[in-house]
């Protein structure tokens, strides 16, 4: 009898467990197999397992009062903040934009997640219907995803052509640096995620049906394709990472650290009145620095 699973009610007639049993390294299976629910599984995170429960709840907490002091600030004193969330797929992005967002006012802190272009929008600039949505004097825009879909994505699915892609590049440093000069405060974070963890969050979602809703076409179509991923990654941190518009890299095996890490991230770029600066500062340079810390 044959120890495959039943794939009539998986999502994608259960394409990631087939990739998990038929594709997959050997190397990253086993990691899958073996590792305990909060074992990290790849060897260059510098922690063996997830921070505890206990600890992380009572940090979050505190930073999300800090969050809350934040925006008051920045309506009272009228600035605009971009957040930008790029990262692995399944890098844990939504669940860190909720727990920045979710006791903020939802009329000044806003989520961006835009879908596939429409034709209209295919045949305009394309930076435009990102720009459309920047904020107003007093708002936050969180974008789950970005600009930077050209950059990774378009590029390993063919999405777009190379010149698309080199104007992308040539005119992206004009357009965040504009942004910045009008005094938009840009902050670029991406989540990075190993391979076996990855693809141990895919397994878990496709066995979830309450998590159907978050794999798509993409994330199958992305499994075979970790280092064409990885080859993009690398040239878009060396062609967009820049003095004026740095990029913030958080290692995200642990959920929790990753968390806490991109709100003291935010936190850190903007002041406000009685800021926590010992709370805010607390940022773990082993999981959330500059590129240099990303692996592939």
């Amino acid at each position: 009898m044959s120890d495959s699973p039943d794939t009539t009610d998986l999502p994608f007639d259960g394409a990631i467990s087939a990739y998990f049993e038929n594709e997959a390294p050997k190397q990253i299976r086993q990691a899958v197999q073996e590792g305990d629910k909060k074992d990290i599984l790849r060897d260059t995170y510098p922690y063996a397992r997830w921070m505890k429960k206990k600890d992380y709840e009572a940090d979050l907490q505190a930073l999300q009062f800090e969050l809350v002091k934040m925006l008051a600030g920045v309506k009272d004193s009228g600035k605009r903040v971009v957040v930008l969330f790029e990262g692995r797929d399944a890098a844990g992005k939504g669940g860190a934009i909720k727990r920045v967002r979710e006791n903020l006012n939802t009329r000044a802190a806003r989520v961006v997640a835009l879908s596939k272009p429409t034709q209209t929008e295919s045949g305009q600039w394309y930076f435009q219907r990102y720009l459309q949505h920047l904020p107003s004097a007093g708002e936050i825009t969180l974008f789950d995803r970005s600009w930077y879909n050209r950059a990774v994505v378009e590029k390993v699915f063919g999405f777009c052509d190379d010149t698309q892609r080199e104007t992308f590049f040539r005119q992206l440093p004009n357009v965040e640096n504009t942004l910045i000069d009008d005094g938009i405060i840009l902050i670029k974070i991406w989540l990075n995620v190993g391979r076996a963890e990855q693809l141990r969050r895919f397994l878990q979602r496709e066995k979830d049906p309450l998590k159907h809703w978050k794999l798509s076409s993409i994330d199958i179509g992305g499994l075979s394709r970790w280092e064409a991923y990885s080859d993009a990654i690398a040239e878009t941190f060396a062609r967009s990472h820049t003095p004026i518009a740095p990029w913030t890299v958080v290692l995200a095996d642990d959920k929790y650290r990753a968390r806490l890490n991109v709100i003291r991230a935010i936190l850190s770029r903007i002041d406000y009145p009685e800021k926590d600066d010992d709370l805010v500062q607390k940022i773990d340079p082993a999981i959330c620095a500059g590129p240099d810390i990303w692996h592939a």
